[in-house]
């Protein structure tokens, strides 16, 4: 039997940052990003736009490095992968579908001479594998942020 795929890709503007640590002090980066469609209706008189909610999740020392330099209103774009979670919430079973990020890459203007390219995570970084104890959190000559 093969095994399948589990990946997405969004791009999308931040509507919301926050920051937590886990009990054994894990940085919890949980960001709101809005990703936006628009169609023409089915006379074609009016543009139809809509907008979905996603909740990303990013952890350790790239939460921390990306709640440091993004803001509500700037661009992404995120890959990683879907996980769904289950909690109570006193009346009944709820289920929250969650990406957790892989790459994060920043796409704001004011980003690209500073800190463009992307933070990766654990998984998907190249430059500095693991614990996040390796690079200067500075972007290099890429606009890769080493880690």
């Amino acid at each position: 039997m093969s095994e399948g795929l589990n990946q997405v890709t969004l791009i999308g503007n931040v509507g919301a940052l926050d920051l937590r640590y886990t009990k054994s002090q894990t940085a919890v980066l949980n960001v709101r990003l809005a990703t936006n469609e628009s169609h023409w209706d089915a006379k074609r008189e009016k543009r139809i736009e809509h907008t979905e909610w996603h909740t990303v999740i990013v952890w350790g020392k790239r939460a921390e490095a990306l709640a440091k330099i993004v803001q509500k209103g700037e661009r992404l774009a995120i890959t990683g992968r879907l996980q769904t979670r289950s909690f109570d919430d006193n009346r009944s079973e709820r289920y929250a579908t969650e990406v957790h990020a892989v790459n994060v890459i920043l796409l704001s203007p004011h980003h690209r001479n500073e800190a463009r390219g992307h933070l990766g995570t654990e998984e998907g970084n190249t430059r500095g594998q693991g614990d996040g104890s390796h690079g200067t959190g500075q972007p290099d000559e890429d606009g890769i942020i080493p880690f």
